[in-house]
């Protein structure tokens, strides 16, 4: 085991690099503030619109997911950028991927919202 802080400590610390991290995602990637805005909206409107607490957490959970991902996939791209600029094959799969993932996300948004909301209304 690697010294360092423990209990409240280590805890207060984990939730500063957290802090950090999001900070810099917005800062730095327009791609999270715009679904950081529209999880603004879509998180309070979910817990609005869910018929239960299931139906809540599915709906508000989605949209969470899409910002997770999105994290996720910021963090590869700064790392390949950090290796280097030059084009390389395996570079470029990595920031596919990472872009793929958010997009299956966001289809998962697509697909909750539309399974939950859809046939109350036809």
């Amino acid at each position: 085991m690697k010294p360092g802080a423990t209990g409240i400590v280590r805890i207060l610390r984990a939730c500063g690099y957290s802090w950090r991290g999001l900070a810099a995602a917005w800062r730095h990637e327009a791609a999270f503030r715009q679904e950081a805005v529209l999880a603004a909206v879509l998180v309070p409107l979910g817990a609005w619109l869910g018929a239960d607490g299931v139906e809540r957490a599915l709906l508000a959970g989605s949209v969470l997911l899409v910002l997770v991902v999105e994290l996720l996939n910021s963090a590869v791209e700064a790392v390949v950028d950090r290796i280097g600029s030059e084009p390389h094959e395996l570079s470029g799969r990595a920031k596919d991927l990472g872009s793929a993932a958010v997009f299956v996300a966001l289809a998962g948004v697509v697909l909750v919202w539309g399974l939950i909301l859809v046939p109350r209304w036809l």
